[in-house]
């Protein structure tokens, strides 16, 4: 039995934008997202079984529901009935947990981004990253943005996806004892919460800020307590939609210095931005793997 080990990385929303909101009820959004030197892991056993089975560190994700699981039928489904694959083999998935759930650091997108980019290799399905990201669409609108894998503005409902490069920074990154559910964020918008679509360059060159941000201070109050706290230090924001909190230091050094400082009751760690997502810069170094 063929085994593999890959990382399935988190992102940082560097800003987030709500601009409208489309007539099925999604809303459309404008983001600049880069990936973090922080990942899940995802083991995968090729078995003979048929079966799809799945183990984590933690117990809050094993279901049948689960994104990961319902990524695998997904692709399972599309490459049997498009007959990309001539032979569908068991896979046994083993995700260590790392991201936070609920955090806005796009774990649970990042894991089904992996998920498929590996099954399209192993399975031969032969489909490109514009048809994974399709696919991964589907099921959250941040994995096409870990399907292509490169610091992007993200636009729309995650359709929309222009990569660019940014300058590669250090961050300390605060994880708050609260998880936050994105659909109920979300349940909470209306008008007064939007923002004027901007170009790219306009989104570039203005002041980067969250227009979530608001909206969860004002639902948890907790989180508004450790912005203050570590604003102290260097200016802080909310990324995605969850409960995690970062910010931007120049160097390694102080980035340690302040997380040193932190609050008992909160996690947190120091991290550095990657146009790259880690995950694309291993597939690179797997002949197997490559795109």
């Amino acid at each position: 039995m063929a085994n593999y080990c890959l990382p399935s990385p988190a992102k940082i929303n560097l800003l987030l934008h709500i601009i409208g909101c489309k007539k099925n009820g999604y809303h459309k959004l404008q983001t600049v997202t880069q990936f973090i030197n922080y990942s899940d892991t995802i083991n995968i056993t090729v078995t003979k079984n048929n079966i799809i089975s799945l183990s984590s560190n933690t117990n809050k994700i094993i279901s049948q529901n689960n994104l990961v699981v319902k990524a695998v039928k997904l692709l399972k489904y599309f490459c049997l009935k498009n007959k990309c694959i001539n032979k569908y083999f068991g896979i046994h998935i083993k995700l260590n947990k790392v991201i936070p759930i609920g955090s806005g650091l796009g774990g649970a997108s990042s894991n089904v981004a992996t998920i498929l980019l590996i099954l399209n290799k192993i399975w031969h399905c032969n489909l490109t990253l514009p048809d994974l990201a399709k696919i991964g669409l589907l099921l959250g609108a941040d994995v096409p943005l870990f399907i292509y894998g490169h610091t992007a503005i993200v636009e729309g409902i995650g359709e929309i996806n222009t990569p660019i490069s940014l300058k590669e920074k250090w961050y300390i990154i605060i994880i708050p004892p609260i998880e936050i559910s994105t659909a109920k964020i979300f349940s909470y918008i209306n008008t007064n919460n939007y923002s004027v679509i901007k170009t790219h360059t306009e989104l570039l060159s203005s002041k980067y800020y969250n227009d979530f941000e608001s909206i969860v201070v004002k639902k948890f109050p907790i989180i508004k307590k450790y912005i203050l706290w570590l604003s102290q230090y260097v200016p802080a924001r909310l990324t995605g939609t969850g409960s995690c909190i970062f910010a931007e230091c120049d160097n390694q050094n102080i980035a340690y210095s302040i997380l040193f400082n932190k609050p008992s009751e909160v996690k947190g760690f120091v991290t550095k931005s990657k146009n790259i997502s880690p995950l694309h810069s291993v597939l690179k170094n797997k002949k197997i793997f490559s795109y």
